[in-house]
């Protein structure tokens, strides 16, 4: 007779499936994949950095926008049916604006608090277009795989112009500081988290269990799972006899606090009794029927959670990360006729709205001044439109700084001569589609961002290993 339906049973097999998916969750590939110790989070001294990654390469032409008249009348010639009317801009400096769907951002920028970083990528030092021209093509002079989706999202993410690069920027800059927790992701297991031997905390959104099923909580009240933990306690708290099996037996321990310490903060929802009230008037916009309702809104409510609980969290300091598709706009980009709508609007708002709730919240629980959010994307997309309504893959690109300690009120870095074929211009010639080069480099943008956090200049130049590069320049200014 065969016993084998009595030893695979229900629980045992549901406990292997969520465990499976708690080690994942926590980067469990290696020995020291959750750095994780006590001691609540110094109330007086924290600081939160929170990468936003727009996946696809988002059209930042069509994100900060030329807002002089002059300027804008040379935007609008070459994007044609994409332009956005002047008239229809989000005020800024009056030099840029915003698309209208980001409308949400106002009050971040009428206090100051937000500021646009232009024409920013990944460089391995300041480059002319002479210079990028004359560089063969395994120069580092060329990043790796330019107009390449994954190429250009691992450079975006680890720092470099090495597209087999295998570590993040953010979670190099937490190994540097020997930080509590790793990067927290609510995003996945993004490269922007990793370290040689670490991976990001990958959580799950608001509603969502994380934990062993069965084995923690008001489940151990029901006697065979009680004895089950209690099996599991006996083979992993003893020191073992060897290097491997106490790491090992350490990250059963680790995966398990953490599951007990954070499983709470990320169940609860907006409409859960006992939701914070402080959080929940800042994403007030984006809360339907108890729930966050956009992807990107969700992950940031998880990340306002987890700011808020951070003495539970652990660690003063702490780099999150999230993200959000769709961005790759080659076709339907506006809707003909109207291009303040259609694709990329309906992104644009998502993330718009999610920003300012999020800063919102950072308000409400008095917490702005210590947390600065920020984006990526791949790339920038071509000035001149393609044939589909949309645009292809370029280089440089604009991006957003959110928070209480951004210098807002006014740009940073240097606009590109918006000259098909011009200085700025590395498109092939005969087409002249508008690739931009660079002006600020990733390094220059990570390391403003890092230095803020409290990242010392000789550490900077352990995380960021291009910035050297630039001399004096190092620090663009926006925090």
């Amino acid at each position: 007779m065969s016993h084998s339906n009595h030893h695979d049973h229900p629980s045992r097999r549901a406990f292997l499936r969520h465990a499976s998916t708690l080690a994942g969750a926590l980067g469990l590939g290696g020995t020291g994949n959750l750095l994780l110790t006590s001691g609540a989070a110094a109330q007086g001294d924290y600081r939160a950095l929170v990468c936003i990654f727009l996946y696809g390469g988002n059209d930042g032409m069509n994100t900060i926008i030329p807002a002089e008249v002059a300027t804008h009348a040379q935007y609008s010639a070459v994007r044609s049916g994409l332009a956005i009317p002047r008239n229809e801009l989000v005020a800024m400096d009056g030099k840029l604006g915003l698309h209208p769907a980001l409308s949400a951002l106002s009050t971040a920028w009428g206090a100051g608090h937000l500021a646009p970083v232009v024409n920013v990528g990944p460089l391995f030092q300041p480059l002319t277009k002479a210079q990028y021209q004359a560089a063969p093509s395994n120069s580092p002079l060329r990043p790796d795989g330019l107009f390449s989706h994954s190429d250009q999202q691992i450079l975006w993410e680890t720092g470099t112009t090495d597209s087999l690069a295998r570590t993040g920027w953010g979670g190099r800059a937490s190994q540097q500081m020997g930080t509590t927790n790793p990067v927290i992701s609510l995003g996945g297991t993004a490269r922007f988290g990793t370290t040689a031997l670490t991976a990001p905390l990958v959580l799950p959104g608001p509603g969502a269990t994380f934990g062993a099923s069965g084995l923690q909580g008001s489940d151990l009240s029901w006697a065979p799972n009680a004895a089950r933990k209690a099996a599991i306690d006996a083979m992993y708290n003893p020191t073992q006899d060897t290097v491997l099996a106490e790491a090992y037996a350490k990250i059963h321990r680790d995966a398990f606090s953490a599951s007990a310490r954070l499983g709470p903060i990320v169940k609860m929802q907006p409409g859960d009794a006992g939701a914070s009230a402080a959080i929940n008037a800042g994403f007030a916009p984006l809360i339907a029927n108890g729930k966050v309702n956009t992807g990107i809104g969700q992950q940031l409510y998880q990340i306002a959670k987890l700011i808020e609980a951070r003495a539970t969290v652990q660690g003063n300091r702490q780099i999150f990360f999230a993200q959000i598709g769709g961005f790759d706009t080659h076709a339907d980009q506006v809707i003909t006729g109207t291009p303040t709508q259609g694709a990329h609007a309906r992104l644009l708002k998502q993330l718009g709205d999610a920003m300012a709730a999020f800063y919102a919240a950072m308000n409400q629980l008095g917490l702005a001044n210590s947390v600065t959010a920020f984006t990526q994307s791949d790339f920038g997309r071509t000035f001149k439109p393609n044939s589909s309504t949309g645009t292809d893959h370029a280089w440089g690109n604009n991006h957003l700084v959110i928070g209480g300690a951004v210098k807002g009120g006014k740009s940073y870095g240097t606009y590109p001569d918006l000259v098909q074929g011009g200085p700025n211009d590395v498109s092939n010639s005969s087409t002249s589609e508008g690739r931009w080069i660079p002006t600020t480099s990733v390094d220059q943008y990570a390391a403003t961002l890092l230095r803020w956090w409290g990242i010392s200049d000789g550490q900077l130049n352990s995380v960021l290993p291009n910035l050297a590069n630039f001399g004096a320049a190092r620090n663009v200014g926006f925090v």
